[in-house]
């Protein structure tokens, strides 16, 4: 039965150690490894205010078009050798164009032909035909943010709104593949939004929800938004959407490194299912052998 508002709320604000112990009821104790490849960089045409990709913002990243099929392949068996079994194509843009667009097809049929690898992809927003093409081409699992409440998109994004995020997240449904789709904590949004995205996130029920974690980038609009919030109010609200989600795999991503190891091991012993393994998009993520001596160490099991 799906939780109130007001229950959420109250949830939130239990003890800590109480409310990490509730989250724990929902835990399988494996934990799920995926990995990424940045195959498209920058010149986005969204302002979306975290993002060192948008060109609405003088980042100085370095901007390349999409790779090539042998640098994902590689990619993708380096990432099965740290016990990844699931890895994700990602461009930056709002939609691929049809070039690109075909190309992403080839790769997800290359990605199918690895043995214990799951095929993903974070293209950005689909139209129907998008859709199924991907599912058509065996495209396991697609990732699409909400990345913050709808009550708070407009504050984070003009140039396209959360419906048109949620859309893309329907038509993933809609052709039978997976759903990753999550947000990004620590932008300003309030601990009742917080709350407002896990209701949401449960109302569209992906398979996996990763949780990012701002870290600002100079240049952005958002870029001195580090107080934003707290190692206790991530943790807070990371139970809460287990809690409210209990069976959807809630994954450490972008910014989990703004946890102490003590706080990223308590929620990896709760409340965190999966991990993005490896670097990120436009930041530094954590050596794969550290991730892997972490589980042995808390006597969890990798998932192959």
């Amino acid at each position: 039965m799906s939780l109130t508002k007001e229950e959420l709320l109250d949830l939130y604000n239990l003890d800590l150690d109480e409310l990490l112990n509730r989250a724990a009821e929902f835990h399988s104790n494996k934990i799920e490894f995926c990995s990424i490849v940045n195959a498209r960089n920058g010149k986005c045409s969204q302002n979306c205010k975290y993002c060192a990709q948008s060109s609405h913002y003088r980042t100085d990243i370095e901007s390349y078009p999409l790779v090539e099929l042998d640098i994902i392949k590689k990619a993708a068996l380096e990432s099965k050798a740290n016990l990844a079994t699931r890895f994700a194509v990602v461009t930056s843009g709002k939609t691929p164009d049809e070039e690109d667009f075909d190309k992403i097809i080839a790769m997800v049929k290359e990605l199918n032909t690895i043995d214990g690898i799951k095929s993903c992809a974070s293209i950005g927003i689909l139209n129907e035909e998008q859709a199924k093409m991907l599912a058509d081409a065996g495209l396991k699992r697609f990732h699409h943010n909400i990345n913050t409440a709808e009550s708070y998109y407009p504050e984070v994004c003009t140039t396209h709104s959360w419906q048109d995020r949620l859309n893309t997240c329907k038509l993933v449904k809609k052709y039978g593949m997976e759903l990753c789709c999550g947000v990004i904590l620590g932008m300003g949004e309030s601990v009742e939004q917080r709350i407002e995205m896990a209701m949401e996130l449960s109302e569209i029920h992906p398979e996996s929800i990763p949780i990012n974690i701002l870290m600002p980038i100079a240049q952005t609009p958002f870029e001195s938004y580090y107080d934003k919030i707290d190692e206790e109010n991530i943790l807070r609200t990371i139970a809460v959407f287990k809690i409210a989600n209990p069976d959807s795999v809630i994954r450490f991503c972008g910014g989990r490194m703004r946890l102490s190891p003590e706080n990223q091991e308590k929620a990896l012993k709760t409340c965190v299912e999966g991990i993005l393994i490896g670097n990120y998009l436009t930041t530094v993520g954590k050596n794969p052998e550290e991730d892997i001596k972490t589980i042995k160490k808390l006597g969890q099991e990798i998932t192959v």
